[in-house]
């Protein structure tokens, strides 16, 4: 049983290529029992998102499973193999379990800490599940990654601070107003920039859009976007006055919003706070206009400013997040190497020692009269029913662990004789974390 992780990221292919192996949520089904039905494939997640495709699966072989899931993706997308492969990566074992892990806490993001990945990953893993797709290891795997995100979100401040230049507005505006509900935003202007910054104000409760634009066709485009009011450029300023928030753009050589258009709007608002967001370069907004009482006016600097002053606080939260996910991953592989068969039948031999030695000592107090001999006849007899009784199950866990699936015989084998998982510190290495099989010797205490 191998646990195996293939993807290309953002890290590794251009969007060019990202594209071409995207697996939309309506297609998820199909493409997971197709690819469940290659020979060394047992378990199966696929992750698609905008930044990563990444294929998680348990394979009976990590060679076979490596070249499997390359198969699948060529075949699925009809893509040339050698093509495919130079943007391809992988992970195996520990560090497959890692990567979900970092992948789930946002620590493998491109920007650290965004929100978005853990809801992307539980969606991922969730269609799996549906589509029977997944068994013991890739659940309580994923079920476990999600838990080491939920722990990386809740312990550290690692999606605390704004690290985009649109998120750092809505932060700086919320310095500005107590809250942000029902509160007027202004566009002026209509490019990427403004609109992803309108977007994030109204999540955070901004609920009225006033847009004014140079064309006003483009106005009133953008102003059914947000279910908001076109006005035409020549009437921007009397508008003005009932924004809370401005945000300009325009890509003009000259202010847009000059020192006489902000004493206007604030003669007019009775003082009341307005925050201006300029993201132009020309600037759009006089600068001197923030010398005006209750005026708050931030330009693309400041913004930039407090984007980088965030991302140092996030790097330090990513410290202790790597510690944490360290953590999870240790336990994780604990509990995975009881699945291994020697581990699963030493457990299963020392059950049985224990209670074959219970059990004889309660018996022997009433036979206090037996001799050295006869005890050690009674031991040895004992010891034999419990080796034949046990000779069975164990040889043919053994047999059934070398098949595609035999990790479910072992964990069945659990079940059946109620062996609980233990907890361990370390991971277990090599044979030394094997318990070997009990001397059948017995003591009584007379």
């Amino acid at each position: 049983m191998h646990i195996i992780v293939a993807g290309l990221s953002h890290k590794t292919a251009p969007v060019e290529v990202r594209e071409t192996v995207t697996f939309p949520e309506q297609i998820l089904s199909d493409a997971l029992h197709m690819l469940t039905g290659y020979p060394s494939i047992n378990e199966a997640v696929i992750l698609s998102t905008c930044n990563r495709m990444e294929i998680y699966v348990v394979a009976n072989d990590p060679d076979k499973g490596k070249d499997d899931v390359i198969r699948f993706i060529s075949d699925y997308h009809s893509l040339e193999r050698d093509k495919l492969e130079k943007y391809l990566y992988f992970r195996e074992g520990k560090n497959a379990i890692l990567h979900l892990f970092r992948v789930a806490s946002s620590l493998d993001s491109m920007v650290i800490g965004e929100a978005q990945i853990l809801g992307q990953v539980k969606t991922a893993y969730n269609a799996a599940f549906e589509a029977e797709a997944t068994s013991t290891v890739m659940n309580r795997l994923f079920r476990h990654g999600f838990s080491a995100g939920k722990r990386v979100r809740t312990e550290t401040e690692i999606g605390e601070s704004a690290v985009s230049i649109s998120y750092a507005a809505v932060e700086l505006a919320k310095k500005v107003f107590e809250s942000l509900s029902g509160r007027t935003v202004m566009l002026i202007g209509a490019g990427e920039m403004i609109e992803l910054t309108a977007t994030h104000l109204l999540s955070n409760g901004v609920s009225n859009v006033i847009v004014t634009n140079r064309t006003y066709e483009r106005a009133e485009s953008l102003a059914r976007k947000y279910n908001g009011v076109a006005v035409r450029f020549n009437d921007f300023v009397d508008q003005m006055v009932h924004a809370d928030i401005v945000i300009s753009s325009t890509g003009a050589p000259h202010y847009v919003v000059t020192k006489d258009h902000v004493s206007f709007v604030m003669q007019k608002r009775k003082n009341k706070p307005i925050f201006f967001i300029d993201i132009a370069v020309p600037r759009d907004i006089d600068p001197s206009a923030a010398k005006i009482y209750n005026v708050f006016a931030y330009d693309i600097d400041d913004l930039d400013s407090v984007v980088q002053t965030n991302l140092e606080e996030r790097k330090k939260a990513a410290t202790i997040a790597e510690e944490i996910v360290e953590h999870e991953v240790l336990s994780f592989s604990s509990w995975l190497a009881t699945l291994e068969v020697a581990p699963t039948i030493a457990s299963l031999r020392r059950m049985a020692e224990e209670i074959r030695q219970k059990e004889l000592e309660k018996h022997l107090r009433k036979l206090p009269n037996l001799s050295e001999a006869e005890l050690n006849t009674v031991n040895a007899l004992t010891s034999a029913i419990i080796n034949k009784l046990l000779h069975q199950p164990i040889v043919k866990a053994k047999e059934y662990s070398t098949r595609k699936d035999g990790y479910l015989y072992i964990e069945s084998l659990k079940v059946l004789f109620n062996i609980e998982d233990e907890e361990e510190d370390e991971e277990p290495e090599g044979a030394s974390a094997f318990v070997s099989k009990p001397e059948a010797s017995f003591k009584i205490n007379r």
